[in-house]
């Protein structure tokens, strides 16, 4: 099965589907009524797509190395272990930051890592996808970091971002892993005896036997483990680390930091996004509610719960008796609605909403205490006293409304937060007068 076609339909089903069903089901309608009355016959298609630029899987799986540092161009997800700050850059590798001293942070290596999204840390070991593959690297010595090893065919395959004003091309997985894209008119050939799905603005024809499920939808823990911001889907717990991709959960056995062992696979009937782990449970943010997991029995994660909302993109953080989860609106993610929602937990079985409030266009959120840190996308960072799971509205303490937020890790009173314009720093010990201490910014 072509996993590539695989995430592609199913993210662009995902993201024309609700708001173009129609217009897409015609064609597909016609196309199958038309095929029924032909006996092997070929249509040929000419369309503007979004087509493939390959690396060879020897290339990727030889790439791996410590680079001088780089500027941030496109950051995404956010780790803070042992005094660094880890950011990594979309589909290329891993930022590294002395952040010794908050306010004189150091861009000081680049881990170039093909495919890389998720990272997670224990002891001297960084667990890193590479597209498909789980790497293990001893980082002790960031001049000669070394590959312990390699877990190869653990995870779909994953696509970079691409243009979703056009289709995207047939893939050739024989080529190897896609890095990137160039726009370009293109000419197929499709057999209409075949049932096939119509997608995307211009279409684009894939055999149904493509459409599987199998695609992958595209953070307190003791000190030696690393914290990783709410939009993180590597998380460690105990000797074991948890990846999560579509409707699995699939666990690792690090025991042996150096040699990751693939063990249990956990399915859900959900696509899951996000992984937060507190006080001996997994709790999952997913485009279509909030899954709780216990960890009694850390190498086999067992069902508890769940609290289920209106398909979003969603990220979640939990303190004490509630979870905190933002929803979002906009492409990919489905939700007409952008909002905050309190959820208790007091009964872990039974979990509730308290109380929805309303956002612009959330993103990732953490929280120290009773002080909430919500990522509200053009609206800024909004910080938020949640004493008060009711009333947090009426309880803005400071809203920085020149950020574009994208996540945060609160950790000994400073806030380490990654935007679109770079990486920012505050100091909330007094949390009427958080303080600036530091930016290093995005320089394309």
């Amino acid at each position: 099965m072509n996993t590539h076609l695989i995430a592609v339909v199913e993210q662009l089903k995902f993201n024309y589907m609700k708001k173009n069903y129609l217009w897409i089901l015609l064609p597909f309608l016609l196309a199958i009524a038309f095929s029924s009355c032909q006996d092997k016959t070929f249509e040929t298609y000419t369309y503007v797509a979004n087509v493939p630029q390959y690396m060879s899987l020897e290339e990727m799986r030889s790439a791996i190395k410590v680079e001088a540092p780089r500027n941030l161009e496109n950051p995404g997800k956010i780790y803070f272990k042992g005094g660094k700050i880890y950011i990594s850059e979309s589909f290329k590798g891993i930022h590294v930051i002395d952040n010794s001293n908050p306010s004189n942070p150091q861009n000081i290596a680049f881990i170039n890592i093909p495919g890389n999204v998720d990272i997670a840390i224990k002891g001297n070991i960084l667990y890193a996808d590479s597209y498909m593959d789980l790497v293990a690297i001893d980082i002790s010595d960031l001049n000669k970091i070394v590959i312990k090893k390699r877990v190869e065919n653990v995870f779909p395959r994953s696509l970079p971002p691409f243009d979703s004003k056009y289709p995207v091309a047939p893939i050739d997985e024989e080529k190897g892993v896609v890095v990137g894209w160039k726009i370009e008119k293109i000419t197929v050939k499709q057999e209409l005896n075949n049932e096939f799905y119509w997608y995307g603005k211009g279409g684009i024809l894939m055999d149904a036997a493509e459409s599987g499920s199998g695609e992958r939808t595209t953070y307190f823990v003791p000190n030696a483990v690393g914290i990783a911001g709410s939009m993180a889907r590597f998380q460690i717990y105990d000797n074991y680390l948890y990846t999560i991709n579509n409707r699995e959960i699939t666990v690792f056995n690090i025991a042996n930091t150096s040699d990751p062992v693939k063990g249990s696979t956990v399915g859900t009937t959900r696509i899951i996004e996000t992984l937060f782990i507190y006080n001996q449970k997994m709790f999952i943010g997913s485009t279509t509610g909030m899954l709780v997991y216990e960890l009694s029995n850390p190498a086999n994660p067992k069902y508890l719960s769940e609290f289920s909302h209106i398909t979003s993109c969603d990220p979640v953080v939990v303190q004490g008796d509630y979870a905190y989860v933002t929803l979002r609106s906009g492409s990919g993610c489905g939700n007409l609605k952008d909002q905050l929602n309190v959820i208790s937990i007091k009964d872990i079985y039974n979990p509730y909403l308290v109380k929805d409030y309303e956002l612009v266009n959330p993103y990732g959120l953490g929280i120290d205490g009773n002080v909430l840190f919500v990522c509200d996308g053009t609206a800024g960072l909004k910080v938020y006293d949640a004493t008060d799971p009711l009333h947090i509205d009426e309880n803005l303490i400071k809203q920085f409304s020149d950020l574009h937020a994208f996540d945060v890790i609160p950790f000994n009173k400073v806030l380490m937060l990654i935007g679109n314009t770079g990486l920012y720093q505050y100091d909330y010990s007094d949390i009427n007068n958080l303080v600036l201490l530091s930016v290093i910014p995005i320089e394309k």
